[in-house]
């Protein structure tokens, strides 16, 4: 199998994921699926509920809020992997107030050497408004940066709006 990174990026429901879904499927299974979510209230937990029911036979989710870089270890060598989401990933280490700039370093070097095809999905957040609060701004700065590193070292970048993906790179 190939030993690509895909990174996919869009704004909230922007079928980012579905559209991974559909890429990874077209390997042979197993795939895994990294979940960084944390359940933190109803809707998460509904939000989480509806992407598991989308996955049918043939997938096992390991879930990774915080070791990401261990969870891909984790994985064989030529399994396909989709790893939602990063932006959820860095909010789970902002909240932490881990050394976000090490975990972010850490990660991209994986990322830098897939060992399969991987797909991996991320939030692109700075296309609104100046947020209000020094937290936010830092969370959209943090990931602004990870994004640029991300598809740096990826060998394909999309871009979905609408469900609909454009090739970036």
């Amino acid at each position: 199998m190939p030993e690509k990174l895909t990174f996919l990026l869009g704004g909230a429901r922007s079928g980012k994921s579905a559209h991974a879904e559909r890429l990874i499927t077209q390997f042979p299974a197993p795939w895994t699926y990294i979940a960084t979510a944390q359940a933190y209230d109803d809707e998460m937990r509904e939000r989480i509920s509806i992407h598991r029911g989308r996955r049918g036979e043939g997938w096992r989710t390991l879930d990774a809020p915080l070791d990401l870089v261990g969870a891909l270890g984790s994985v064989p060598d030529g399994e396909p992997v989709l790893v939602d989401c990063l932006t959820l990933w860095l909010t789970n280490h902002l909240l932490a107030d881990h050394d976000v700039e090490a975990e972010c370093a850490a990660l991209v070097e994986v990322l830098s050497r897939p060992r399969g095809p991987w797909f991996v999905v991320s939030n692109e957040v700075g296309l609104g408004i100046v947020p209000d609060n020094a937290l936010a701004r830092r969370f959209r700065d943090d990931a602004g940066r990870l994004n640029q590193k991300v598809a740096a070292v990826a060998g394909e970048v999309l871009f979905l709006v609408a469900g609909l993906p454009m090739k970036v790179k």
